[in-house]
């Protein structure tokens, strides 16, 4: 049987001396004029920036909120039957009988603060909450939302968003550069995860575009993720000390001021890229293990103070829910309602009127009392069976439109997070099966952030559901939800002292996301050199603040302002292509999964060693 070796023979060409000595010329240029010129729009032009990053976002998830969808549902269902099947999931990466790195409390540790440790800071308790009252039950009318009978598909939901799809993201990039570096010695960057499709083109400026994605998904996912927690943390810094600089308190629920942001950002990336200069094995270990520790302790707290015994009953429910729901939480999509098509759904005597009934009968945010209260006019005179008919009809829109703006935002996010989770991930699990590696950064994380998103949330929607918070914890902000629900849950020194452990490890959290962002940028900028100079890891920590930094004024500027708005509209923009490479990363992996099996089975190759 003739079965060619694998193409191995990527050489990505670096600068052989100056100031970009050892790194890729190409990658570096145009991944940092890329930054610097949204950073000059955002700063210069703000409104514009700001307006033109949301329609854009807002045009692109109309054409693409599908695919996300069912490519994110594909990456899943990939790696489960990957793990599954003897001859893929037991191939080790690495050479024969090679340990792995890292021990397993630090492997875990460092997935947990790169992969969602912000994420679950900012999240545990609001991601319940707001899923409570809003989800495609209660967007369809067949839940009512912020009642007990709206606890399980809250969780539902919560846990398809924190839970085996978010970590089968991560582990699509990190399986495949991993396996290929550690089975074929070849380099720890982008472009080595297409090599089975590219071959020789991985070595010219194709390649280099792959690599470009890579960088700048990273930046806009790295950013979207240190903006939220850099709010949470000024949060928690005015909960303990009360300097008023640092909180607008003059709106419905207090937040940041865009100064008190900049404060925190600027030193949260010191320390950052301080901790990025240290590498891996010293500052981003001993963080990460730091993290893990006080995250149990939190988890405590709320074990002994909170609503235990309610979250653990919520949390069998949900977890069984969730699993009866999996196939079609992973590959349900919806597509815009156009106003024709709600136009035709209509009853004979509201047809006339579609244009005004329209947008309060798709907005996803909506209740039908706000749709029938906001309606003027010849609309409002509409008898009560037709208003119930149009509210029904644009039942599609609805569902689209928050899907659109809730899970496809997240799906965005993971995959603009996976370079960097991926790759970070392939850095600390050589040594491991296939089969170690899938079941260890999807299935034991996942589990992690189920009980977290329950011991949390729960807590949070028992203190709304028995009266106690009287719509505090609803009506706080996202970032600042966890300290309110800390203030109705304990009181006094303790108080104080679990809100200071609480700001140190959101502290920590920050820091080794963004400084794991910075190595990963460092390393595929180099070619996928492990080492990388100190002097880039500190002008990509700058260019990261930066960034962060000009988006959030961005998103500041205008009527409705939201400093986390330009944030994730570029960050979904900037995901979209990677997005694409990501399912051709799966095409890949299979054909080189399938291919070295061949290989195998006929004795045509041994396996290689990896250095």
């Amino acid at each position: 049987m003739s079965i060619k070796p694998p193409f191995t023979d990527l050489e990505i060409k670096t600068a052989p001396q100056g100031f970009y000595e050892g790194y890729s010329l190409p990658i570096a240029l145009i991944s940092k004029t890329s930054m610097a010129l949204l950073v000059i729009w955002a700063l210069v032009w703000p409104l514009n920036a700001n307006a033109t990053l949301s329609s854009l976002n807002w045009s692109l998830l109309e054409g693409f909120n599908t695919f996300y969808i069912l490519a994110t549902g594909m990456f899943a269902f990939f790696l489960f039957i990957v793990a599954l099947l003897p001859a893929t999931g037991k191939r080790l990466m690495g050479r024969a009988g090679e340990q792995p790195e890292f021990s397993n409390f630090s492997w875990f540790s460092m997935m947990f603060g790169a992969g969602l440790g912000v994420g679950l800071m900012v999240f545990a308790t609001a991601e319940p909450l707001g899923l409570w009252g809003s989800n495609p039950e209660t967007v369809t009318g067949a839940v009512i939302g912020n009642t007990a009978e709206g606890v399980t598909p809250a969780y539902r939901y919560t846990f398809a968003h924190y839970g085996f799809h978010a970590w089968a993201i991560y582990v699509v990039t990190g399986l495949s550069l991993a396996y290929y570096a550690y089975t074929r010695d070849m380099p720890l960057t982008i472009r080595s995860a297409l090599t089975p499709l590219l071959g020789r083109a991985a070595n010219g400026i194709l390649g280099d575009v792959v690599d470009v994605l890579g960088v700048v998904a990273t930046i806009l996912g790295v950013s979207v993720t240190i903006g939220f927690g850099v709010s949470q943390f000024v949060d928690g810094v005015y909960a303990v000390s009360g300097m008023e600089w640092l909180m607008n308190t003059t709106g419905d629920a207090p937040k940041p001021t865009t100064t008190g942001l900049i404060a925190a950002l600027l030193a949260i990336m010191g320390l950052s890229i301080l901790s990025a200069v240290s590498g891996v094995g010293r500052g981003i270990k001993y963080l990460s293990n730091l993290n893990l520790v006080l995250s149990v302790v939190l988890l405590l707290v709320f074990i002994v103070f909170g609503s235990f015994a309610f979250a653990m009953t919520k949390y069998a429910t949900a977890f069984a829910d969730y699993l009866l729901h999996f196939a079609s939480l992973s590959f349900n999509a919806y597509g815009p309602l156009s106003s024709e098509a709600f136009a035709a759904a209509l009853p004979a005597e509201a047809a006339p009127l579609a244009a005004d009934l329209y947008g309060g009968a798709t907005n996803a945010w909506g209740s039908f009392d706000g749709f029938v209260g906001g309606l003027s006019g010849a609309a409002a005179d509409l008898p009560d069976t037709a208003k119930i008919a149009a509210y029904e009809a644009g039942a599609q829109g609805r569902l689209f439109g928050w899907q659109a703006g809730w899970t496809t935002f997240y799906w965005a996010w993971w995959i603009a997070f996976s370079p960097f989770v991926g790759l970070f991930l392939a850095r600390i699990s050589k040594g491991r099966t296939v089969r170690e590696f899938i079941l260890g950064c999807v299935i034991a994380p996942a589990l992690v952030c189920f009980a977290w998103m329950t011991i949390l949330g729960a807590t949070a929607i028992d203190l709304e559901l028995s009266g106690v918070a009287q719509g505090a914890i609803i009506g706080a902000s996202n970032t600042n939800k966890l300290f309110v629900t800390l203030g109705f849950m304990i009181d006094g020194g303790l108080l104080t002292a679990v809100t200071i452990m609480c700001v140190v490890l959101i502290l920590t959290f920050l820091v080794t996301s963004a400084d794991s962002g910075i190595l990963v940028m460092n390393t595929i900028m180099s070619g996928g050199q492990a080492e990388t100079g100190i002097k880039h890891r500190i002008i990509w920590g700058v260019i990261l603040t930066l960034v962060i930094g000009a988006l959030i004024i961005a998103g500041n500027s205008g009527a409705a302002a939201d400093p986390f708005e330009a944030l994730k509209n570029a960050m979904i923009i900037g995901a979209l292509p990677f997005a694409m490479v990501m399912v051709l990363m799966v095409i890949s992996l299979t054909k080189a999964l399938y291919r070295d099996h061949l290989r195998e089975k006929h004795g045509i190759i041994a396996e290689q060693p990896a250095e």
